[in-house]
């Protein structure tokens, strides 16, 4: 069988639904190049995979070594259809790769009219200029740029050239990451730089910090005594916490087994639990229709888990369990069978490695 990377640049959408259904691949790896199975799916127009891959969990904005996002490929090759899915589940519309091109810089420059229409309607800056100075409107066909122009106008943008090096306001890219980057079973505990106590709770002590430059958060699971069987289970339980490629559930990251210190490591969400959203200061308006949003991410999410074989565990699932990342909530099931202070599993009671 040809390798992932292949099946999805054919379109072989079975394959890659088998592929993606196998709990040990990783859907986010990158190839030589850091292109990612959505790079690839992006610009080559396949777009039930591209809906496949963003439904299990696809990072949206991962670069490739050329610091290219899918939303450029998806523009630069004309794939209307794919451009619109990918601003809708969040893509950066106005991302620079290292040229310093905008998705909308390569609309422009192929003489995809449609696609650098439904760029700017979505935001795209008609003014960004790249490495050399180049707007989008300065690569768009004389025809192509009054329009743009006049409907940046109507958009209420400001027409004046922003300067390649005036790029503090985007933000930081995230690579492609290796294969298995995110599946890592067995870390040194030394590789964690842990700065900021969060809480105890009845399953450890949980700790901000980072690790590989992520900012994470790691939880030492509490034993009365670290046996070896609690050891081995431990290492057993860990893969089912490490399969979930699902947008509304929250990825863990790897996992420290080196008793007497067991560490599940995971993403850490800048929002906290969807109990902070509603009781602290983030900022969120929890209107009707928002919660009405949550409440389908949250159905979406259990949906996922009940399908997974074998069953998972029955969970308790308050609001301090589900995390929310802007506005995507997401589970978390960091701690699904995991240990009890007094060395027993805790019987499938979800843990929260957020909660205050």
């Amino acid at each position: 069988m040809d390798d992932i990377f292949t099946q999805v640049r054919e379109g072989n959408a079975f394959q890659v639904r088998m592929w993606l259904d196998n709990t040990e691949n990783d859907l986010n790896q990158g190839d030589d190049h850091r292109f990612s199975l959505l790079h690839w799916a992006s610009r080559e127009g396949r777009t039930n995979i591209v809906d496949m891959l963003i439904q299990r969990g696809a990072r949206i904005n991962a670069t490739n070594m050329g610091d290219d996002t899918a939303l450029h490929l998806a523009a630069s090759h004309g794939h209307r259809d794919i451009v619109v899915m990918l601003i809708h589940n969040k893509a950066n519309i106005n991302a620079i790769n290292e040229h310093g091109n905008t998705p909308l810089h390569y609309a422009c420059f192929w003489g995809h009219d449609y696609v650098a229409e439904d760029l700017v309607n979505n935001g795209a800056l008609v003014g960004m200029a790249n490495k050399f100075d180049e707007t989008p409107l300065d690569k768009a066909t004389k025809r192509l740029a009054n329009i743009l122009k006049d409907r940046a106008v109507q958009l209420g943008q400001d027409l004046q050239k922003i300067p390649f090096k005036d790029r503090s306001w985007l933000g930081y890219k995230t690579r492609s990451r290796d294969a298995l980057l995110s599946r890592h079973t067995g870390i040194d505990i030394d590789q964690l730089s842990l700065t900021t106590h969060i809480a105890n709770t009845h399953s450890g002590e949980v700790w901000r910090g980072q690790w590989q430059k992520n900012d994470i958060v790691a939880k030492i699971l509490s034993l009365r005594e670290c046996t070896v069987r609690n050891s081995r289970d431990f290492q057993e339980e860990f893969p089912r916490l490490r399969i979930f490629n699902h947008p509304n559930i929250l990825p863990v990251l790897a996992c420290c087994n080196q008793p007497p210190n067991l560490v599940v490591i995971s993403q850490f969400m800048p929002y906290g639990s969807l109990f902070n959203v509603l009781h602290g200061e983030t900022g969120i308006v929890v209107d009707q229709n928002q919660a009405l949003r949550f409440a389908i991410d949250i159905a979406r999410g259990m949906e996922f888990l009940h399908t997974m074989e074998p069953a998972i565990p029955n969970l308790i699932l308050t609001s301090k369990h589900v995390m929310i990342d802007e506005d995507l909530a997401k589970i978390n099931i960091d701690d699904p069978k995991y240990y009890a202070p007094d060395g027993t599993m805790n019987g499938g009671v979800m843990e929260c490695t957020h909660c205050v």
